[in-house]
C-alpha cells in the first residue's frame, strides 16, 4: 500500500510585493520554522518515516522539507515542480508509477510538501474523483491518503489522516 502524506508548508512571511516581489521567494517566518520543527519532532516520535519526500520549488516549501529531513523523517528529498501552485495531481501519479510501480511488496510512505488549496484539491481528487473545495490543510498541517494497490487512484483512495498542526504540538 502507498500512504501519501500531503503536508502544507509552515507559516510564511506575509505577501508583500515590496519585500517579496516574487512570491516564490517568501520564506518561513521564525515562528513558522519553530512550529514546523516541533511538528517534525512529533511526527518522528509517532514513528513516521517517509520513503520519499517531495517539495514544491517555492522557498517556503523547500524550508519546510529541510526541517522534515533534518528531523530524520526521510533520507530521500527532491524538488518536484508540479507541487508549485496550480500543479496537477496526475503529474504526481505519473511520478509515483515510475518510482513505486508495485507497492504490493510492502508499504511505501511518500510525503509531499506544497500549498493550499492545491493539496486539498489533490486529496479530494484522490478520494472523491474531483476537487470539492472542502478539505483544507492548515499551515504545517497534514492529510494522509491511502492509495489502492491496483487500478486508478483517482476517486479510489481513502482518507486516513486529517491533522491540523495544533494536534501535533
Amino acid at each position: 500500500m502507498i500512504q501519501l502524506y500531503l503536508i502544507r508548508h509552515g507559516i510564511a512571511a506575509d505577501r508583500n510585493p515590496q519585500e517579496y516581489p516574487d512570491d516564490r521567494q517568501r520564506p518561513l517566518t521564525d515562528a513558522g520554522r519553530k512550529k514546523t520543527r516541533k511538528i517534525a519532532k512529533r511526527l518522528k516520535e509517532l514513528g513516521l518515516n517517509f520513503d520519499h519526500l517531495l517539495a514544491s520549488p517555492l522557498i517556503r516549501a523547500q524550508q519546510t522539507a529541510d526541517i522534515l529531513q533534518n528531523a530524520k523523517l526521510s533520507k530521500i528529498r527532491e524538488v518536484f515542480p508540479p507541487l508549485a501552485p496550480g500543479g496537477d495531481v496526475q503529474d504526481w501519479l505519473t511520478w509515483q508509477q515510475r518510482h513505486y510501480p508495485d507497492s504490493k511488496n510492502g508499504d511505501v510512505a511518500i510525503a509531499v510538501v506544497g500549498h493550499q488549496p492545491d493539496l486539498g484539491h489533490w486529496a479530494e481528487q484522490l478520494i472523491w474523483g474531483e476537487p470539492r473545495g472542502q478539505l483544507i490543510v492548515k499551515k504545517a498541517g497534514i492529510i494522509g491518503v491511502n492509495l489502492p494497490d491496483e487500478g486508478d487512484s483517482i476517486g479510489q483512495s481513502q482518507l486516513f489522516w486529517l491533522v491540523p498542526p495544533r494536534l501535533l504540538l
